[in-house]
């Protein structure tokens, strides 16, 4: 995507950037490109749709939903570095963790981490229903975000230990999510959170749409939660 449309795209959504954005994000692609050479980071490897369909679905959430500054954020299974990746670049402001369960995602994740000065960033090699009964993750973030990882039950209970009480889990899924809310009503009740918003996404420029759920967490998650590795995919609550 050429620099002056991406910068439009931008723009529309009333989202600030610095003056080296697409720098950026330039150097994102070629090495993101680079890596999945050797890596298994992305299918989508046509620039064009590398900005469309990861960087500007990403950057909907600073479109879409308020963070607060200096906010705390953890982006749980996070891949190749989305959604926290394209955020960081525009939100400086972010402390981020960047959490995925295989090392060489997270060698990429790092080495981005350098290339870019992102500040206030790490990158972590972990599953997170390991992650999320240490007791310096859990409970420790105002926002947890996470992108095409599992169903909407499955990922309550991946996400919503590791949010504060009050906190949000921001979840980009497709277009067709009423059956999986509907499915996730008894997660959230044993994991004491609820949909706050369900917000329908349009992306500039693209035919691409998507919904972004807004989950906000009531209360303490029950120690029980997350269960061992494995079981919230294998058998959602």
């Amino acid at each position: 995507m050429k620099k002056s449309k991406f910068l439009e795209a931008l723009n529309i959504w009333g989202l600030k950037y610095a003056d080296d954005v697409y720098e950026k994000f330039d150097i994102y692609t070629q090495n993101l490109l680079s890596y999945n050479e050797k890596v298994n980071l992305t299918a989508i490897t046509n620039i064009d749709e590398i900005y469309e369909k990861h960087y500007l679905d990403s950057l909907s959430i600073l479109k879409y939903v308020h963070l607060e500054q200096n906010s705390s954020i953890i982006d749980v299974g996070t891949g190749a570095g989305f959604p926290s990746i394209p955020m960081k670049i525009l939100r400086e402001d972010i402390n981020l963790c960047m959490l995925d369960s295989l090392t060489k995602r997270v060698v990429f994740l790092e080495d981005m981490i350098s290339k870019l000065s992102l500040k206030k960033s790490t990158a972590l090699h972990a599953r997170a229903e390991d992650l999320a009964q240490n007791k310096d993750y859990r409970e420790n973030f105002d926002y947890a975000v996470s992108r095409a990882v599992a169903n909407l039950s499955t990922l309550c209970e991946y996400c919503i230990p590791f949010v504060k009480k009050d906190g949000f889990l921001i979840c980009l899924k497709g277009q067709s999510v009423d059956e999986e809310i509907e499915n996730s009503k008894n997660a959230m009740k044993l994991l004491n959170c609820s949909i706050k918003e369900k917000i329908d996404v349009e992306i500039p420029f693209s035919d691409l749409k998507h919904n972004i759920i807004v989950i906000q967490k009531n209360g303490a998650t029950p120690k029980a939660y997350p269960r061992k590795s494995g079981t919230p995919s294998k058998n959602p609550l």
